[in-house]
């Protein structure tokens, strides 16, 4: 078991997304590098490396041996995350399959703040500015005192400033605008946010135009 020496870096590397595959090579979530090494240190999962368009598969000691010798010979770069163990230094991988896991999940994108907020990419949709996450609030486009319910369709971010000058009025009766009609995702807002991130680029080896996997 890895037991990362203390200091921000080696935190946040414990904390960085990886892609679990099931055996058939298909996504069914995002794990954090904790729980990976935990997988792989009990012969659960094995490594999964994207070299040169190629699949490489490691086992938990076969992925130390090579991150030890890419460690030695300096070939590390500003998108890898590194753990540094008592007896040795680790690569965090970006993808692990499951060895004797064959089931897709059926799992339901998560209602929630985050994921309205990425699916409108932090974005007020009224006057269509950019905030900060403690910027933004969430709006009913119908307000509940109209029977407007809390769901995909009628919950969208906005902006404290916009969200009070609507307040318990439909847009049309405040004079205001939407910036695009609100709609359930297709796919994991989580995940499509990640996958744009050059350190995640190579899931996309794996992840198709219709999966809906779990992020924790």
């Amino acid at each position: 078991m890895i037991s990362a020496t203390t200091g921000k870096a080696h935190s946040s590397a414990m904390q960085a997304s990886v892609l679990a595959l099931n055996k058939t090579y298909s996504p069914v979530h995002v794990i954090s590098a904790k729980r990976a090494f935990c997988l792989l240190s009990k012969d659960i999962a094995e490594v999964i490396s994207v070299e040169d368009g190629s699949f490489m598969n490691y086992d938990f000691n076969s992925w130390i041996e090579i991150s030890e010798l890419r460690a030695e010979f300096n070939e590390r770069n500003e998108l890898e995350d590194w753990i540094l163990s008592v007896n040795f230094e680790i690569q965090v991988p970006r993808v692990v399959r499951l060895l004797r896991y064959d089931r897709i999940p059926n799992n339901t994108i998560k209602f929630n703040r985050r994921n309205i907020f990425i699916r409108d990419s932090y974005r007020c949709q009224y006057c269509q500015k950019k905030f900060s996450l403690k910027q933004l609030s969430l709006d009913h486009v119908i307000p509940r005192s109209h029977g407007g319910g809390m769901n995909w369709e009628n919950i969208v971010s906005a902006c404290r400033r916009c969200n009070t000058k609507k307040g318990g009025r439909t847009p049309s009766q405040a004079g205001m605008k939407l910036f695009q009609k609100p709609a359930k995702p297709s796919r994991n807002p989580v995940l499509l946010q990640q996958v744009k991130q050059a350190k995640y680029e190579c899931w996309k080896n794996f992840v198709g135009s219709k999966e809906l996997i779990a992020c924790d």
